[in-house]
């Protein structure tokens, strides 16, 4: 019995210096991630994702009551975008998109 009792012992010693060996590898791959998270184009990063998901959901929420979806949507907006880039009219199609958002502001309130 003390050569098993011997065995285990050191089969146990082993198991917990490959634990150790593993808490010490995943502590310096917690620190590059911090660090990797921390730097300011990854939090722009973030920003701009959280952002996009944001605008997306508000547009998709306005859609749904029409029945239209972003994405059956979206190739009839690049396609009209396209074309004020192309004919520079992006000044007038600014101002119409102000007059239109006053417009449906206006319109909510006085509902």
């Amino acid at each position: 019995m003390p050569d098993l009792d011997k065995l285990s012992t050191q089969a146990r010693k082993q198991q917990l210096i490959a634990e150790g060996e593993l808490y010490r590898v995943s502590i310096i791959h917690a620190r590059a991630n911090v660090g990797h998270a921390l730097r300011p184009e990854t939090l722009l990063q973030g920003v701009v994702d959280t952002a996009r998901g944001f605008a997306g959901h508000r547009v998709e929420a306005l859609l749904a009551p029409g029945g239209a979806h972003l994405q059956t949507v979206m190739p009839y907006v690049l396609t009209a975008l396209s074309f004020i880039g192309r004919k520079k009219l992006v000044k007038p199609a600014l101002v119409l998109v102000a007059a239109a958002a006053g417009a449906a502001a206006w319109f909510r309130r006085k509902q």
